[in-house]
């Protein structure tokens, strides 16, 4: 991992021997749980400004998925969203962990969530960024420039260019200038060639409108609806707009939201000071 840059990430990083492959996550600090779960492309380095302050406080723990990030990245894996979750599941029993205060982002939503609808005991809080527990169907249907990506072109692009980390992150901020070009590097550099890209790869498939894993979890949605929620949202978002804000919003019996006009999808980089002092609040 030598293009690892310990400035902006300077945290231990240990290692989850998963039946799979290893999984590298960070876990510092004590005190009540903080789990934090990446979506695609990003990895635990999305989560570095809110790491940093509470770990003082808190056991502050983010996982790297399979194909991600600081972990490892073996080519003939499942890597499908009830994969990913059967490794996290996996992975919170590893812990030992309860009383969870869970932030999910992206494509951690329905990895993470997985979970909780299954054991919802484990979890007491729930923060959610920009994410969905439901098929991409309806008044949810991914935009057409992502769909066709789910193709032979877009698996040229994705394992050959880089597509994901290098063009779609960017795109998706309101406001490319606030992706600092260091910060973007650490988002590419771990997946150096088109062996180390199947997990974004097989995201791609995930965005149909005929997911049945993503159908059966949202059909356990009721297991979700008493957990107090923080709703943190990018309202520029071109891609979990303001119809998956609503559909979570109505959802929870104890929610509270706070968006930014300002941000788009990763309201952790565009956003990042002031989504920190939220999460503190509502975990206080």
């Amino acid at each position: 991992m030598e293009w690892l840059n310990r400035k902006l990430f300077p945290f231990p990083i240990h290692h989850y021997p998963s039946r799979d492959g290893v999984i590298r996550y960070v876990d510092v600090g004590s005190g009540p749980v903080v789990l934090f779960v990446h979506g695609t492309p990003t990895w635990s380095l999305l989560w570095r400004h809110a790491i940093a302050k509470f770990a003082s406080t808190h056991r502050v723990i983010a996982i790297d998925h399979l194909g991600f990030g600081l972990s490892e990245k073996p080519s003939e894996v499942d890597y499908s969203l009830p994969a990913h979750a059967a490794r996290f599941h996996a992975f919170v029993d590893y812990l030992g962990i309860h009383d969870i205060t869970l932030v999910v982002h992206d494509f951690g939503g329905p990895i993470a969530l997985s979970d909780v609808i299954h054991r919802p005991g484990l979890y007491k809080k729930l923060i959610l960024c920009n994410t969905f527990f439901w098929p991409f169907a309806g008044e949810f249907v991914v935009p057409t420039t992502i769909s066709l990506l789910n193709g032979r072109v877009g698996k040229f692009l994705y394992l050959n260019l880089n597509m994901s980390p290098q063009w779609l992150l960017p795109a998706v901020f309101a406001n490319r200038q606030n992706l600092d070009s260091a910060v973007h590097q650490q988002y590419v550099a771990p997946f150096a060639d088109s062996t180390q890209r199947q997990a974004l790869w097989a995201m791609v498939h995930e965005l149909t409108p005929d997911n049945l894993w993503l159908a059966q979890c949202w059909a356990q949605r009721e297991h979700l609806v008493k957990i107090p929620t923080l709703l943190l949202w990018g309202s520029r978002d071109p891609v979990f707009g303001a119809a998956y804000l609503q559909r979570w919003q109505q959802l929870f019996h104890h929610v509270q939201i706070c968006t930014y006009h300002d941000a788009g999808h990763f309201v952790q980089e565009e956003a990042s000071f002031d989504y920190v002092k939220q999460i503190q609040s509502f975990i206080a």
